[in-house]
């Protein structure tokens, strides 16, 4: 039972405090980006920018925990904290390629998507304790989504932006009759 007791009961390297805080801040951070997504309606909104961004900060202080823990103290023991950053960013992107939609000759997403790889670098950012660089990455990526959007839509750039060229001669042909008057109608 004691061992039990211990388990659960050893102290953190970092202070709980800190990691409250770490964890709140990738929470606000993420918040204020999945707000922006969530009022254009996007496909993920609020509570996947969130999430993303916890989780990374989460997977920050881990690393951080267990290049202190005793248990990883013997000289076999190595650890290349840049791991947490590629892992980080291989889940965020493919969460992220869940979100990119091909359709109709259009591409829809991708700003949802870079959103959210976003919102993991800067959960790793909040969870190492780098507030500084996760709050210029949140306020540069509200500018870019609100501002830059209102501007593209100034000047008439949204509209077919990402269109793909219409398929031609034998590629054409390879398309259903149905695909195809439904298409032109």
């Amino acid at each position: 039972m004691e061992n039990l007791v211990a388990e659960f009961g050893h102290p953190t390297y970092s202070a709980f405090p800190v990691i409250v805080a770490r964890l709140c801040l990738a929470a606000l951070f993420g918040a204020a980006i999945g707000f922006e997504r969530e009022w254009r309606h996007r496909p993920a909104g609020l509570r996947t920018h969130i999430l993303v961004c916890v989780a990374a900060a989460t997977f920050a202080l881990l690393t951080i925990e267990i290049v202190h823990a005793p248990t990883f103290e013997k000289e076999t023991a190595r650890f290349d904290p840049i791991r947490v950053v590629e892992a980080v960013t291989a889940g965020v992107a493919f969460l992220a390629a869940g979100v990119v939609i091909f359709t109709r000759g259009q591409v829809h997403g991708l700003t949802t998507g870079a959103g959210m790889w976003l919102a993991g670098a800067i959960g790793v950012a909040c969870g190492l304790g780098l507030w500084q660089i996760a709050l210029l990455a949140t306020l540069l990526t509200l500018v870019v989504l609100a501002v830059l959007y209102n501007f593209e839509r100034s000047l008439d750039m949204k509209e077919g932006r990402h269109r793909m060229a219409e398929p031609e001669g034998d590629e054409k042909r390879r398309t259903k009759p149905a695909d195809r008057k439904r298409e032109a109608g």
